[in-house]
């Protein structure tokens, strides 16, 4: 997965548990840094059902091991 792959897939995510798990977030909430994207992701993964726990978890990995790999070079 790309990173523009993981923008669609978040914003899709985003999309399908608006208002189960996001009823808290503004209508246009789509966060692009990580700190807050990870912050949804919880929230997704918390009052979600099982495949919103899948998915969360599957972008997370991505999340996470594509934001520190330009440090781990340093």
């Amino acid at each position: 997965m790309d990173a523009a792959a993981f923008a669609q897939e978040f914003r899709q995510l985003i999309e399908a548990y608006r208002e189960r798990c996001l009823w808290f977030c503004p209508g246009d909430c789509c966060p692009t840094d990580r700190e807050a994207r990870l912050r949804i992701l919880d929230a997704i993964e918390r009052y979600g059902d099982r495949e919103a726990f899948r998915q969360t978890r599957r972008l997370r990995r991505w999340l996470l091991q594509n934001s520190s790999a330009p440090s781990a070079g340093s």
